[in-house]
């Protein structure tokens, strides 16, 4: 868990560093081609990742395995847009891969934490109720087995005196 921890908090930091690079980069090619060139030229550009979700196992814990592959981006930089423009597709694609490297971390970060709670509970249960709860039962059977062995033994003395005595 601790490893997923570490593995969070690097791929995190370094999605925050190439969300900041790219929407610079965005912002660069917005106040270049404005809005509406922008909207334009995004509508005849390809997808630029492939994504596969396939489940997986660990510690009995199922959750996605995501893996995302980038495609090589063709440059548009001839249909009359700017050359930020494909600078900000290729961070935004490479934003998108850790995205989802990120999201498979924290998915399985999150189950893992909700299965230790989990069993937390059951180990407190356990601690604070099932098990004193049976040890005063043991106690009781005991005390209860000891009272009626001292009743036998006092009725065999019981006994052996009235046959000495009779």
């Amino acid at each position: 868990m601790y490893e997923r921890i570490g593995q969070y908090r690097r791929l995190r930091e370094e999605v925050e560093n190439a969300l900041a690079e790219a929407y610079r980069c965005l912002s660069v090619a917005h106040m270049r081609m404005g809005g509406r060139g922008i909207h334009q030229a995004a509508l005849g550009v390809e997808q630029a990742l492939t994504i596969s979700i396939l489940p997986r196992r660990s510690l009995g814990i199922e959750y996605p395995s995501v893996r995302a592959e980038r495609v090589q981006l063709k440059p548009l930089g001839l249909l009359g847009t700017d050359i930020s423009f494909d600078t900000s597709r290729e961070r935004l694609a490479d934003v998108t891969v850790l995205l989802a490297q990120l999201g498979e971390v924290e998915i399985a970060l999150h189950r893992l934490m909700e299965e230790q709670r989990k069993a937390q509970k059951l180990v407190n249960a356990l601690k604070y109720n099932i098990i004193p709860r049976y040890e005063r039962t043991i106690r009781f059977i005991q005390s209860s087995l000891e009272e009626e062995e001292r009743n036998g033994l006092f009725q065999v003395k019981l006994l052996r005196e009235r046959a000495e005595a009779g």
